[in-house]
């Protein structure tokens, strides 16, 4: 679908199989769910968004334990799988996509630097986990993150 805005493929996609999303963005800040509701109609696939940007709220709104954040950190494959098991419960949805990373221009480590992001996608018991490195400002690092969360949705809707 060239020259379409990939929010609108997906939002097609999701229609077309009759799938609900529901989203829990720390880094992103809502930008995912801000483009997906860009879409008319878009109240029949989003279940829910939550951003839920701090430890606490991922431990009281998604259930998050507190052990993985402990032992893991926010920024993390186990805190993004619980993250968006939490959400895909909270919601009732098929689906359940998670972000949490490093958006900077602060915050990174040598482990994590700035432009970390951990991404995760559920559906049925299953949960498909992504580490990536992005570059750029704060603002290109929230934008490449929530591009490539709706690649993933996309390409999990294209796999059914």
């Amino acid at each position: 679908m060239q020259g379409t805005p990939l929010e609108q493929e997906v939002a097609r996609l999701l229609l077309s199989l009759r799938i609900t999303v529901a989203v829990a963005e720390s880094c992103t800040g809502g930008l995912i769910c801000h483009r997906l509701t860009n879409i008319p109609g878009s109240s029949d696939y989003l279940e829910m968004g939550a951003v839920t940007y701090s430890n606490r709220s991922k431990i009281e709104l998604l259930g998050v334990s507190e052990e993985i954040i402990k032992a893991h950190g926010a920024v993390s494959e186990q805190c993004v799988r619980a993250m968006a098991l939490g959400v895909k419960r909270l919601a009732g949805a098929e689906l359940g996509l998670s972000v949490s990373g490093i958006a900077g221009p602060t915050g990174g480590t040598s482990e994590k630097p700035v432009g970390t992001v951990h991404m995760a996608l559920a559906w049925n018991q299953d949960v498909e986990c992504h580490r990536y490195l992005f570059s750029g400002s704060r603002r290109e690092i929230k934008q490449k993150a929530s591009e490539q969360a709706l690649v993933l949705i996309r390409e999990h809707c294209r796999s059914i």
